[in-house]
């Protein structure tokens, strides 16, 4: 299982950096968690969006499930595609509004609110407590600590465990979802202060302090503003975890069960 990042800016687009968007692929397969503004164009860079299986999506703030309308112009409107898009839907695992938000955000006009509908090319499918078989991949959902409906994941297969924070503030979901895995992919948005809003996001610490409880074999630190001082987010996470962690790159790709010391990044 190797990871691939689309994006990884926090909030929102930064310089020459999309929004969160991460490909994870397997056997094949290729699976496609969050898809935020820019991450689109990241994921053509690498490969034929057609090509992949399903697309699981955190939350629905912009910077997580904005390019999805950009694919529902590719997949109504490309000329020559390798397969009809109507009669193989994307399957689109989200939070229970998806539909109708997503089509919300596609409306060409106010008046074309009430019409407008997403499910000629997309299988949506709500986010619960069940695990989801897709393809080779179990995937794991929990409710996690933000201000919206928002889920964090723990993907596996064949023995590996990628876990995904999603947006959150601390939650024991996230210590159950990270429990023991390879790599965690951990949201760090800010640097550690007492008076930072609750149920929110992590601080560095707290990311690093999350990979410590739950065992992890490895910490990536992604979703870091524009406005925020990385390489001091950085700082904290390494020193609450001792382990291998490092600062997620867009277009770089991370092995899941890599060496300990990190080789092995592309």
């Amino acid at each position: 299982m190797h990871l691939t990042i689309l994006g990884c800016s926090g909030s929102g687009p930064g310089p020459n950096q999309a929004a969160s968007g991460y490909l994870v692929e397997a056997a094949g397969h290729r699976l496609v968690v969050d898809l935020g503004n820019g991450t689109l164009a990241s994921l053509q860079a690498h490969g034929d969006p057609f090509s992949v299986a399903a697309l699981l999506l955190s939350h629905l703030h912009p910077d997580h499930c904005a390019d999805l309308t950009a694919l529902t112009v590719l997949r109504r409107y490309h000329p020559n595609p390798p397969h009809d898009p109507r009669a193989h839907r994307l399957p689109v695992h989200a939070p229970s509004e998806a539909p109708t938000r997503l089509a919300a955000a596609y409306a060409p006009s106010r008046a074309e609110l009430a019409e407008t509908d997403l499910s000629d090319v997309f299988d949506f499918h709500p986010l619960g407590p069940e695990p989801i078989s897709l393809g080779p991949f179990t995937v794991t959902a929990a409710p996690v600590a933000h201000p919206c409906e928002a889920y964090g994941f723990r993907i596996e297969h064949d023995g590996q465990v990628l876990a995904y924070t999603g947006d959150s503030g601390p939650c024991a979901a996230l210590a159950d979802l990270a429990a023991d895995a390879d790599v965690l992919l951990a949201e760090a948005s800010w640097t550690h202060a007492e008076d930072r809003p609750e149920g929110l996001h992590l601080s560095g610490r707290q990311a690093g302090e999350l990979a410590a409880t739950a065992g992890v074999g490895r910490l990536l630190v992604t979703h870091v503003p524009p406005w925020t001082d990385a390489d001091a987010v950085l700082a904290e996470a390494r020193a609450a975890f001792s382990g291998p962690t490092e600062l997620v790159r867009q277009g770089r790709t991370y092995p899941i069960a890599g060496t300990a010391d990190g080789r092995g990044v592309s």
